[in-house]
């Protein structure tokens, strides 16, 4: 069986084009279906849905013989491993962009802080700019909102230099032109016949060699010293899927962030308390911010939370309110395994094959790895994945550990929760070391009318 690993999200409507020109269309797939596994060609072949930042590593680990991505994921996995067995086949020809180092001021000489959704192409750039200090951020998303406070240079994907001003940042240089390309296992190229897939994707596309990475001689960094940490509150607020729920919490509270009250993302919006500022960020990110010391309180899920304090137990960063909003459970899910229980399941996977290790596939790694622990999995890995998650079981994992609410999309993909063992809602976090002077006031008004917001909540019953 031949194994296609093909993307959602910004890709897939493209990409189900592409592949309906090329006469290996999947008709699920282009109609938008929840499902992530369909069959191809007649059932020569079978395709699952990832998210991009995953399909590179799942066809260099063997796991997939074809994938669709973006060039920029192949470099950022090439520049980490660079004996990866992921092979360049075709520019496809769309979903074009580039990355792009970007700041908002001049840079400081003395350290230079860089933060990218691609840390490892941002190490590599260091390097080759021979930086005598530097620190890299690694974050979920919205790298452009962290200069100048909290980086010095955003490395970014955009379209054109016209994109990066509208973040308000100023373009330093192009460093990699990408575009969605198909790449192949290498081991898959030489031993096994993929060509009933890979000969139509043949048919799409260019024969363009693949684009490198360009590093510019030198950055514009000057001598003067960094400006002093204002005497302020900072606040980080979530985009994406906890921003509803994040303003739901403020207006129960009785705090107004008029912009970011109408749904838009604007990354600095303002607050109506004194001595305030916020920042908006992806909520994955903002234990590790608040941990360093770049804010003060953050609302972020009791899920990422836990996936922090597992891996850092030292770390300073606490909760200090649970505001009750945004509820759904972590949970542990498999496909057709005879058992009830957690417990049973590894039984019945020990009485298969005691030394296989038992693959656990999970956006919260950390939480992945401390539940098996703590379980006495015995021998297992973790698989860290960033999204498009039902897919991976059976296949590439025996065990998904996830995050549900209503559980539709378990049913969707046929698959089975076996416990429930955490459940999470959105709350406010802060560091131990708390803000002094003007700011301490300003966090304790906003905790205080928070944690007031938050009860009101839980007296009248009702889930915001």
């Amino acid at each position: 069986m031949i194994r296609v690993a093909i993307p959602t999200g910004d890709l897939r409507k493209q990409t189900a084009a592409m592949l309906e020109a090329c006469d290996a269309g999947i008709d699920a797939y282009t109609a938008g279906s929840r499902m992530l596994r369909f069959d191809m060609l007649d059932g020569a072949a079978v395709a699952r849905v990832f998210r991009e930042k995953d399909i590179p590593v799942q066809v260099a680990l063997g796991n997939y013989d074809i994938g669709i991505c973006s060039l920029t994921w192949i470099e950022e996995l090439a520049q980490r491993f660079p004996g990866h067995e992921v092979v360049r086949i075709r520019d496809l020809g769309y979903g074009q962009q580039s990355l792009w180092l970007a700041s908002a001021d001049n840079m400081c000489e003395q350290s230079v802080r860089i933060v990218s959704e691609y840390p490892n192409i941002a190490e590599a750039i260091a390097r080759r700019l021979r930086l005598r200090r530097y620190r890299i951020f690694g974050v979920a998303g919205a790298a452009e909102a962290y200069p100048p406070e909290d980086a010095d240079i955003a490395l970014v994907a955009a379209s054109d230099a016209a994109a990066i001003d509208a973040h308000g940042l100023r373009p330093i240089a192009n460093v990699l032109d990408s575009s969605t390309w198909v790449i192949a296992n290498r081991r898959s190229l030489a031993e096994k016949d993929i060509s009933p897939v890979l000969s139509r994707l043949l048919v799409a596309g260019t024969t363009s060699p693949s684009p490198v990475l360009t590093v510019p001689s030198e950055l514009p960094l000057t001598a003067r010293p960094r400006a002093p940490k204002r005497d302020v509150l900072r606040i980080a607020f979530a985009d994406g899927h906890n921003q509803p729920h994040t303003m739901g919490a403020l207006k129960a509270a009785g705090i107004r962030v008029p912009v970011y009250e109408d749904g838009t993302v604007v990354r600095r919006p303002n607050i109506d308390v004194a001595g305030a500022e916020v920042k908006v960020i992806r909520p994955q990110d903002m234990t590790q911010q608040v941990a360093l010391g770049q804010f003060d309180l953050a609302i972020t899920g009791r899920d990422l939370l836990l996936d922090h304090k597992v891996q850092f137990p030292g770390s300073p960063v606490e909760e200090v309110a649970d505001l009750g909003r945004s509820k759904y459970s972590l949970a542990v899910i498999v496909k057709d395994v005879p058992a009830d229980t957690t417990a049973d399941a590894v039984r019945w996977w020990r009485s298969l094959d005691a030394n296989k290790p038992i693959r656990i596939a999970s956006e919260f790694a950390n939480i992945a790895d401390h539940f098996a622990r703590d379980r006495h999995f015995g021998r297992y890995s973790v698989i860290p994945i960033s999204g498009a998650s039902e897919g991976f079981v059976p296949d590439d994992a025996e065990i998904l550990i996830e995050g549900i609410e209503t559980g539709s999309s378990v049913r969707a993909n046929k698959l089975t929760v076996l416990e429930r063992f955490f459940e999470s809602t959105i709350c406010v976090v802060a560091n131990k070391d708390r803000p002094q002077g003007k700011a301490r006031a300003a966090f304790d008004e906003i905790v205080e009318k928070l944690r007031a917001g938050a009860s009101e909540l839980v007296g009248a019953g009702a889930e915001g």
